[in-house]
């Protein structure tokens, strides 16, 4: 039986020549081929191109190259100041023309970054019917999730590789937001492409709708989304397993990052499908990770080792668990007996400390401290938590302003002469504290990271640089060494790779940091792919051959190779 070999989106197929070099072959022509993204190449269309591909008199006479193009885009940009006018002129380039889209956010990504990621992006997801302007991505919902066959089917591109889906329930701080985590979706690809190496028409946006637990949604004639009460329990996973099944079906090598899903949503899925498809959940896994390796080099600009610290997480929620985990796992490497790890890390929620005679959800209950260390504590509160235990490593995950104040950073303060301090949560009003403020009350001795990006602080003639602990320094490239390695199944251990090979890098390229700067997110990434691909293959979990027998330099070299960079393709036909 013969099997027809699918172009790689239903508009081109991209070829090897004879001499190596890759071209482009478009499957339509004309007008219509400047309305696809993937395709649009704006004034660059040669001379030649143009008499080929029927565009003749449909484009401005001047021929460009993508370096003009890039910089036009780039004063379009700067003509506008409000993020949010920043943030759809953005995404309105990438639906005209993705691959300017790319040329512009690689050659600005530290200033575009907060731009089409956090924080910009939660005000985005917030107004995203009222933004809408042209479809992305693929939308599931109660209307249509018995045809999701169907409609994965619809989908123009042949060979997706990474999906990010989420179901909106639990976007960044901000809750559930219906149909706007979409946004999200898109956004999270994006930096799989421009820090990750993934090709755009390898990423597939998904959005599960169903339906929306705020009155307020449902009410509003302008929002897009299905206007009923959120789906829960069997019906809620019998939507899933169609979702699932049908990717299975449509696109058997992809992997599923799962996205801003609801606490007990957000176990529960990734507990059921890890091993039915290649999947993740970067608010869990992904934050473990990258708070993980920011710790470790906290660690390290002190002289000392994870082993040496008492830790204290506030926030037990997707986030919070995720990191409390990392961190457990951590301190296993480093020789700890499960004891001495319960005696190192504290998790708070908003009643307090989690003791395992408090009722709590069950993904909670691994986190819980015995209620027999608390015997004669003062309270259970974030500050006495803090004084009784020494703590040294504040982690903030509880989405609440202001939580590090000056009296906890003082408690903290007089457990070590440099405690690290990392309000984590986004978007930027979230934040525990200002960087500005935990460096004051500690006459510059904190250590301190953010999940927003924050300026450097000048604090008594030095520079105090505050690296991000974004989440964009791990999921590129676990999912970039995920795609290449072509894993049957995405193990913990992976990700715990990715978080030593993260706080490796910056270790060997800015020591005394926590993380790289954020114009390094790729080159971190290629060396997150590396570690990843080689734990997959210790994990037996990888099917791609070829990697098998590559030695370091030869895996490297591999990874940067595979690494997609934007530009224009010469088109044949």
């Amino acid at each position: 039986m013969s099997h027809r070999i699918l172009p790689l989106t239903d508009h081109y197929d991209v070829k090897r020549g004879e001499d190596g070099h890759r071209s482009l072959h478009p499957l339509v022509r004309g007008f219509n081929l400047t309305r696809i993204p993937l395709l649009n190449k704006g004034t660059a269309f040669t001379e030649e191109e143009r008499a080929l591909l029927g565009l003749e008199g449909l484009l401005a006479p001047q021929v460009d190259d993508l370096e003009v193009l890039t910089e036009r885009a780039y004063r379009e940009f700067r003509k506008r100041e409000a993020p949010m006018d920043q943030h759809v002129y953005l995404r309105n380039l990438q639906d005209r023309n993705e691959v300017l889209f790319y040329a512009l956010l690689a050659r600005h990504v530290v200033e575009m970054l907060p731009i089409v990621y956090t924080p910009t992006v939660g005000e985005a997801v917030k107004r995203f019917s009222q933004i809408y302007r042209y479809p992305r991505g693929l939308t599931l919902s109660t209307r249509n999730i018995a045809r999701a066959g169907e409609a994965l089917g619809n989908v123009p591109l042949n060979d997706v590789r990474i999906i990010v889906a989420t179901d909106s329930s639990a976007i960044l701080g901000i809750g559930d937001q219906g149909l706007g985590g979409m946004a999200i979706s898109i956004g999270k690809l994006s930096l799989y492409t421009v820090a990750g190496g993934v090709g755009p028409d390898k990423t597939l946006p998904v959005e599960l709708d169903v339906g929306t637990g705020r009155a307020d949604l449902r009410g509003d004639p302008h929002y897009l989304g299905v206007k009923h009460e959120r789906l829960t329990g069997e019906a809620y996973f019998a939507f899933m397993d169609h979702f699932v099944e049908a990717t299975l079906q449509r696109y058997p090598k992809a992997l599923i990052q799962w996205e801003d899903f609801a606490k007990d949503a957000a176990f529960e899925v990734l507990r059921r499908y890890r091993r039915v498809v290649p999947s993740f959940n970067d608010d869990i896994q992904g934050t473990g990770a990258v708070v993980l390796a920011g710790v470790m080099s906290g660690c390290r600009i002190k002289g000392e080792r994870l082993r040496d610290q008492v830790i204290v997480v506030h926030g037990a929620g997707a986030g919070g668990a995720g990191v409390a985990a990392a961190l457990r796992e951590g301190l296993r490497r480093e020789g700890l007996s499960p004891q001495e790890i319960t005696r190192r890390v504290f998790v708070l929620d908003s009643r307090g400390l989690l003791t395992d005679d408090r009722a709590m959800e069950d993904y909670k209950r691994p986190l819980a401290t015995p209620r027999a260390l608390t015997e004669g504590w003062e309270g259970t509160d974030l500050l006495s938590v803090v004084r009784q235990t020494g703590a040294t490593v504040l982690l903030g995950l509880s989405g609440v302003p202001g939580t590090f104040d000056e009296e906890i950073t003082a408690a903290a303060l007089a457990n070590t002469p440099r405690p690290l301090i990392f309000p984590l949560s986004n978007p930027t009003a979230h934040s525990e504290a200002l960087p500005e403020d935990l460096l004051r009350w500690t006459g510059g001795q904190a250590i301190v990271a953010t999940g927003s990006p924050f300026a450097p602080v000048e604090l008594g003639g030095q520079t105090h640089e505050i690296g991000q602990g974004n989440n964009a320094f791990i999921f590129p490239g676990l999912g970039f060494g995920c795609v290449l390695a072509r894993v049957r199944e995405v193990t913990d251990e992976m990700v715990t790779e990715a978080a030593y090979a993260l706080a490796d890098y910056t270790a060997r390229h800015h020591p005394g940091r926590t993380y790289p700067p954020v114009d390094e997110l790729s080159r971190a990434s290629i060396e997150v792919a590396v570690a990843v691909i080689r734990q997959a293959l210790r994990d037996g979990v990888a099917s791609e051959f070829k990697v098998r027998r590559m030695d370091d330099a030869e895996l490297h070299a591999y990874v940067e190779r595979k690494f997609w960079t934007p530009r224009y393709l010469p088109y044949r036909p």
